[in-house]
């Protein structure tokens, strides 16, 4: 397994992270099998989407700011359920399949690391089978 940190900037951020988890794959040795990335945290989450267009970021973290607000009432006293909400359902984890030693996305796909509570130091968990 391989763990990796990611820094982010804004309260909400997605950012790839295709080229590391590559990188593990790589360094994992594994020609054909399956890669899991998980990120362990309650207000963050791990997504495979359009890495081509920067718009599609934009517009999915306007969409979920639309449809979770952060001042939506909630009684979480950290002022952090929007970021709960949204982490739960984008999901804490991912499964690629490997071949040739390398991760199997379709052309326009990237694995991108939702920050929805930011700026902060988050980890990132790799394993490849």
């Amino acid at each position: 397994m391989r763990q990796f940190e990611v820094e982010t900037g804004r309260r909400v951020q997605m950012l790839d992270i295709t080229v590391e988890v590559q990188a593990a794959v790589k360094d994992s040795g594994v020609v054909s099998g399956v890669c899991h990335v998980f990120v362990p945290h309650t207000t963050a989450a791990v997504t495979i989407n359009e890495n081509a267009d920067p718009s599609v970021v934009s517009d999915m973290d306007s969409f979920l700011s639309k449809l979770i607000p952060q001042d939506a009432g909630f009684r979480h006293v950290e002022g952090n359920s929007d970021g709960h909400i949204k982490s739960s359902l984008v999901g804490a984890s991912e499964t690629v399949f490997v071949e040739n030693g390398h991760l199997v996305l379709g052309t326009w796909q990237g694995i991108y690391f939702c920050e929805f509570d930011g700026p902060r130091q988050r980890k990132v968990y790799v394993k490849v089978v």
